[in-house]
């Protein structure tokens, strides 16, 4: 049986919750580790799971190496990463929180990985960055719009309009879908956004402003709804 490692990062004192943080498609990056570290920084245990585990040789991917990124990607399979993101879940539920206190964020295809976790079993809240596969599915999950209507934890997605492999009226199309979902959901889109533009350590992409806004919502979205 394969054990997933995780990169674990504590808050001072005492933690109001637990996070767990899914990596972009290059790996948990050391934009990812920084992620946990705002999260622990904010009163959070964070949990990032390395999803490439299973592929020899492949740990954390250069930004400029797309080839290698996506065939690492292409190789992942829905069910292994469930077994993943459950693992941090139950390195979570050891340090004594309930589901109820826990959440998930992800970007790119991490956001992709989070939107389908919380269809998939009820958390306390979810964030997705710019994951994609709303009309064609991905890793063998089903398109999301397909299930979005299923979401069993309150959802907020973040896109950019500039995203070139996430057309934004595909957007609106879950935001529609979203909305009829049992669980409070949100769409939040940023004009000039493109993909990744929450992560400072690509220049070419990063938009600080929306990075900003997208992170102060994030954590105000866990804030509501997540349990203590």
């Amino acid at each position: 049986m394969s054990t997933t490692p995780l990169t674990v990062v504590r808050p001072d004192g005492t933690a109001r919750g637990g996070v767990i943080v899914i990596q972009e498609a290059f790996g948990v990056t050391d934009h990812i580790v920084d992620v946990c570290n705002r999260v622990a920084a904010a009163g959070w245990v964070a949990v990032a799971p390395h999803l490439f585990h299973r592929q020899d040789g492949v740990t954390v991917l250069d930004y400029s190496d797309m080839d290698s990124a996506m065939a690492a990607i292409g190789t992942l399979k829905a069910d292994e990463v469930d077994s993943d993101v459950d693992a941090a879940a139950s390195a979570l539920a050891e340090l004594g929180f309930e589901p109820s206190s826990i959440a998930i964020v992800g970007f790119c295809m991490g956001g992709t990985v989070a939107f389908h976790t919380a269809v998939r079993r009820p958390l306390g809240a979810a964030a997705t960055f710019y994951g994609g596969g709303i009309t064609n599915g991905r890793f063998g999950y089903p398109a999301m719009a397909s299930v979005g209507d299923a979401l069993q934890t309150p959802w907020h997605g973040f896109f950019g309009d500039l995203d070139e492999g996430i057309p934004f009226q595909d957007v609106e199309t879950l935001r529609e879908v979203t909305a009829t979902a049992p669980v409070a959901t949100e769409i939040t889109r940023y004009a000039h956004g493109k993909h990744g533009f929450h992560c400072d350590d690509r220049p070419a992409v990063f938009d600080a402003d929306a990075a900003a806004d997208a992170w102060d919502k994030t954590l105000e979205w866990f804030d509501a709804h997540v349990a203590r």
